[in-house]
């Protein structure tokens, strides 16, 4: 069907991943993908009963193969499972009790939109997950979400919007030495050459 989304299924087991593969080509919306087709899907679906290390793993090797957009179904999903899969990409998280056709189609196609789909009380458990880390172990540092203090920000927008040091310094009242402090440290921390390479990061990863 034109406009099907492309859907890789991938199991721990070979009955659960034939179950949900089943299910999905009775649906015209979606359109289940080979091994050997993999590239040509949107959304890889995984699932497992538990998710463990090698669930974990499992997912983080989709995203590598390309399938950046994630469904996982699970069995059993406590608090420390619920942030591994936030961790590990996942868009869309579905309890295998919960997991009809009809909810796993929507799912599908919201994460293939680039949206999320996750239980309501799930959400409510990550979100108090989420509280937690800043408030005990990001604010303490110094550090928000995006993994860079609010002075890096501010340089950063500054160098994005084309200022140089001097001017940097001046706008927000610090020194030129300690403007090129804040860029040498953001770039060796997270591995990058200059200051435009550190600019394309920031803005291809959302963080100014």
């Amino acid at each position: 069907m034109t406009g099907a989304v492309g859907v890789y299924v991938q199991g721990k087991d070979p009955i659960s991943q034939a179950g949900v593969i089943a299910q999905l080509r009775m649906r015209p919306e979606v359109r289940v993908v080979a091994e050997t087709e993999r590239t040509n899907a949107t959304v890889g679906v995984m699932v497992t009963d538990q998710i463990d290390d090698q669930t974990v793993r499992g997912l983080h090797a989709l995203r590598r193969s390309g399938l950046v957009r994630l469904v996982l179904i699970a069995s059993d999903v406590d608090d420390a499972a619920l942030v591994a899969a936030a961790e590990a990409g996942v868009g869309g998280l579905l309890r295998r009790c919960d997991a009809t056709a009809e909810l796993l189609v929507r799912t599908i196609i919201r994460v293939s939109q680039g949206e999320g789909e996750i239980p309501a009380d799930l959400l409510g458990r990550l979100l108090e997950q989420v509280g937690r880390l800043q408030r005990q172990v990001l604010a303490p540092r110094g550090l928000t979400f995006t993994g860079l203090t609010p002075r890096e920000t501010e340089v950063l927008r500054m160098v994005a919007d084309g200022h140089d040091t001097s001017e940097i310094a001046r706008e927000l009242s610090y020194s030129e030495r300690t403007v090129k402090n804040v860029l040498h440290d953001l770039t060796t921390r997270l591995q990058l050459r200059n200051r435009s390479h550190a600019v394309a990061y920031a803005v291809r990863e959302g963080l100014i």
